[in-house]
């Protein structure tokens, strides 16, 4: 649709380009721009947001919106390891369900499944599919808590928080390209901007780095309404975000960086006030329609479920994940492609085509990644220059030309703890070079922190249900834990009582065995 419009405004029309004079190239572009904006402001007044009433910006059907929904799906089930426990997926589904057919969106068909990642992490692509991190799950202490992480994602979709943040984006490369046009035919430039590219596979990318503060609180709101209406209590919706506010104080604690997790409530305070006043307002409308759930049920379904990385996840994703224990990083590197690695720098490498070197500086100065890039390693001229923002760390990456090669070569920097890695992807193959920084691109997109317990030791550790006895202290039980670092705080995370509280007598408490 937005090439649609372009081609309305005239622009990409060749003959555009021939006017006698600069000024009415001017003059024509900026009739155009304003062609554009009055057409999106139309889109806007037209789109109605299904969750909330009020008017949006999007540039897709609810049709095209399922069609692209099942498109990323299957990009999703040939990247990610899908976990097959039928009991408990079948579980997750029900209460999924009961959530969704109460929500604003009703007659959408939803699809929950559960991916066999520790990551703690849940996502939504658009048109009903949502998916949990076996990772999250473990640290769940009941079925509302579930059932709110599921409403959370599910409030993504009936608000089509993807489908907006898809189109702002959409509108904003266009307005900049039009800009480009303008500024170019003002100097006498030949550049005419670059062509709007399909950004249907950043979807699930999307999901998973979140989606802004306030599309968070309002998923968060709306998801307090569906679980109401499904009969649980939203004040789970706080409770889950104690639990991942608790996680990420921990791994910044022991790795100095608070990378527990990313999107799924990343944007809130623990005592957001607007949130708090949100929830409570749910609440008091319809307190006495919360019915009393088994939670047996719950620890039936969980009981036996895998702790940290699992065999199946590990060789899944040993696709080209490396992992640098020394450092405390992982990245995922194209496929097929040779890595080398010293004690701190790693490249990987496929002959004619590409390789890719990752190297370490101490931060020094607190300085933001782009004037990094420019100071430190004196690079002035950076193409495509753009902020990273991925798994909680900040960089900046861009596209350059190697003074040693003359060709060009994919430039990042990310900050991680107290250091800064460098990333520069040399191309290779003249002939594929978009090819090639895609995949760069990519690779330097996966990198994150190495979370507690992510890499496979040979023994899968899974949960076991025991109750509290009068005497119970989970620095006693630590002692005997097989969790291999942090064992009492990790049981801790597990069971909500981080950093302190100890359980009842009779209580239900989550070891690792």
């Amino acid at each position: 649709m937005l090439k649609q419009n372009l081609q309305v405004s005239g622009i990409g029309n060749p003959s555009f380009f021939f006017a006698p004079t600069l000024a009415s190239y001017y003059t024509k572009t900026v009739a155009r721009l304003l062609l554009l904006i009055a057409l999106c402001a139309a889109v806007v007044s037209c789109a109605v947001n299904p969750a909330t009433g009020g008017a949006n910006l999007v540039l897709i059907s609810e049709r095209r919106e399922k069609e692209i929904g099942l498109e990323e799906h299957e990009k999703v089930l040939s990247s990610m390891p899908m976990f097959e426990d039928g009991e408990l997926l079948a579980y997750v589904r029900e209460v999924g369900n009961r959530v969704a057919k109460l929500s604003h969106r009703p007659n959408l068909d939803y699809y929950f499944h559960i991916v066999d990642s520790p990551e703690i992490n849940a996502f939504a692509l658009p048109g009903g599919y949502v998916y949990v991190n076996r990772g999250l799950l473990t640290f769940m202490n009941s079925e509302a808590e579930l059932a709110a992480v599921l409403a959370h994602e599910i409030g993504h979709i009936t608000a089509r928080h993807a489908v907006q943040q898809q189109a702002r984006g959409a509108l904003a490369k266009t307005v900049a390209t039009v800009g480009g046009i303008v500024t170019a035919v003002a100097t006498g430039s030949g550049y005419v901007g670059s062509q709007i590219s399909d950004v249907a596979s950043i979807w699930a990318q999307t999901g998973l780095s979140g989606f802004g503060r306030e599309h968070e609180l309002e998923a968060d709101s709306l998801g307090a309404r569906y679980l109401v209406a499904a009969g649980y209590d939203p004040a789970a919706m706080i409770e889950v975000i104690t639990i991942l506010k608790n996680q990420e104080d921990f791994n910044r604690k022991v790795s100095n960086n608070g990378g527990g997790y990313h999107g799924l409530f990343a944007t809130h305070p623990r005592n957001d006030k607007r949130l708090q006043e949100a929830i409570a307002a749910v609440g008091n409308m319809s307190d006495s329609t919360i019915e009393k759930i088994d939670e047996d049920v719950f620890r039936k379904k969980l009981d036996g479920l895998i702790v940290g990385a699992s065999q199946a996840s590990q060789t899944a994703d040993a696709r080209n994940r490396y992992y640098q224990g020394l450092l405390g990083y992982t990245l995922v590197f194209p496929e097929d492609w040779e890595i080398a690695e010293t004690t701190t720098t790693v490249a990987a490498s496929a002959p004619d085509i590409g390789m890719i070197k990752i190297e370490v500086q101490r931060l020094r100065e607190n300085t933001e990644p782009r004037v990094f890039i420019r100071d430190k390693l004196g690079i002035s001229n950076l193409q495509k220059s753009e902020p990273l923002s991925q798994y909680r760390l900040i960089g900046h990456t861009g596209v350059a030309v190697s003074r040693e090669s003359g060709k060009l070569e994919r430039i990042a920097v990310i900050y991680l703890g107290p250091r800064a890695y460098i990333f520069r992807g040399a191309i290779e193959d003249a002939n594929a070079v978009d090819e090639i920084d895609g995949k760069l691109l990519a690779s330097i997109r996966t990198f994150r922190a190495i979370q507690n317990g992510e890499t496979f030791s040979g023994n899968e550790l899974k949960i076991k249900y025991v109750q509290a006895s009068e005497f119970f202290e989970f620095r006693i039980v630590a002692r005997n834990s097989k969790i291999p670092n942090y064992p009492e705080e990790t049981l801790r995370l597990l069971n909500g009582y981080y950093p302190t509280g100890t359980p009842e007598s009779g209580d239900w408490v989550k070891l690792v065995e």
